[in-house]
């Protein structure tokens, strides 16, 4: 039986070279046989954490809008992958938002074992997305079951379907094929 996979697109822009990597990272884990489901956050209703903590006791955020609804779906997700462009050599302050309302993860019997950074940026240099990598990392500490399974980066990719033809679209496929 295959992995349910949730896939977290973070980008603003419609068609962005992040998106692009995640689905062909959802087409291989499609045709692995595993159940992919994809979201974006474009035009999503996504509040800022009050840090109020009343989720680590109720194991749901206070806050009802469309983080909460996808906080409870990377609960019961087997594979969370995050999408992100890369801006000022971070993850894009959606994602980082994403993160912090899953502060109701932490107490909950989650399921996500494995989970993939896939990002995109103008520049090329390996050390353009080491924050964003390490970012994610310092999450998934707080969720001892899980653990950084594989990144794919584009790079040398600004306008939107730039990384169209980018060893890293291959990349992303053959990662998402093999989980």
């Amino acid at each position: 039986m295959g992995k349910k996979v949730l896939i977290i697109s973070t980008s603003p822009r419609e068609g962005s070279n992040s998106e692009l990597l995640a689905s062909e990272f959802a087409k291989g884990a499609a045709q692995a046989g595993h159940k992919v489901e994809q979201i974006s956050l474009r035009g999503k209703d996504i509040k800022f954490c009050k840090g109020c903590f009343v989720c680590q006791k109720t194991q749901r955020c206070v806050i009802r809008d469309d983080a909460d609804l996808i906080e409870q779906k990377m609960e019961k997700a087997d594979v969370l992958v995050f999408a992100t462009p890369i801006y000022y050599y971070g993850m894009s302050g959606q994602m980082k938002t994403m993160l912090d309302r899953g502060n109701p993860l932490y107490t909950t019997e989650y399921a996500f074992r494995d989970v993939y950074l896939i990002c995109s940026a103008a520049e090329n240099e390996d050390h353009v997305w080491e924050r964003a990598r390490s970012g994610l990392e310092g999450w998934i500490e707080c969720f001892p079951k899980a653990k950084l399974a594989g990144c794919v980066f584009g790079g040398d990719v600004t306008e939107v379907n730039t990384v169209i033809g980018n060893p890293a679209m291959e990349k992303a496929y053959e990662m998402g094929r093999n989980i």
